[in-house]
């Protein structure tokens, strides 16, 4: 099987459905909205940005989950 590598430029909802285990990493970090339209709209580097991490660090942990 193929490993899923996420990428800044991944929405958010797109995350969501390859890596559904994603999910409570976004929620510890303070992306408590993760069903809002907005959010399924936005890329990972948009979230970051928006709620002031590191793309690059968010990513580390989002693609070392198994």
């Amino acid at each position: 099987m193929e490993e899923t590598v996420i990428n800044k430029n991944t929405m958010i909802g797109e995350l969501l459905q390859l890596k559904p285990q994603a999910a409570p990493v976004l929620m510890e970090i303070g992306m408590h909205c993760l069903g809002c339209p907005a959010s399924q709209g936005e890329t990972i580097e948009e979230a970051a940005m928006v709620h002031g991490l590191d793309a690059d660090e968010l990513l580390g942990r989002i693609n070392s989950i198994e």
